[in-house]
């Protein structure tokens, strides 16, 4: 993980419109909750989230958008990721099988696939997964939001 200023960088999604929608969700204050595969952080050597560490948000042109502070991390099995994070991701989720859902299609998606090197990487019920829950520190940058 690299830095940005002070703190490390925080990347939600790919660059992209998706990566546009989830800062938009955390600017908001509608996104308090994170998931990525307990795998993906080992591509990039990266330290798992520590509770009070503070990380910096960049948009899909690598601009400081906002400053958060992990306040809760928890690794789960896929099949364990309740409607209570699901609904803290900010995507408009209403039940766990929906996040579930819309998550495999990320996971399972040619960027993921591309970024973890395994053209048929998929997740099933055992899949750990890194569940961080945030809190937005302040806003950065919103002229052009």
């Amino acid at each position: 993980m690299t830095n940005h200023g002070e703190f490390q960088i925080a990347e939600f999604g790919f660059p992209g419109p998706l990566r546009e929608r989830l800062i938009a969700a955390i600017l908001a204050g509608t996104k308090t909750s994170t998931s990525s595969t307990l795998v993906e952080y080992s591509i990039e050597d990266e330290q798992l989230p520590i509770i009070g560490n503070k990380q910096t948000v960049v948009d899909s042109h690598d601009a400081a958008v906002a400053i958060i502070q992990t306040v809760a991390v928890e690794i789960v099995r896929l099949a364990d990721v309740g409607l209570e994070h699901a609904r803290d991701e900010g995507e408009g989720f209403v039940s766990a099988a929906a996040w579930r859902r819309g998550h495999e299609a990320f996971w399972h998606g040619t960027e993921m696939r591309a970024f973890l090197n395994s053209p048929t990487f998929t997740v099933d019920d055992d899949t750990l997964v890194v569940l961080e829950r945030f809190q937005l520190i302040e806003a950065l940058g919103q002229a052009n939001r």
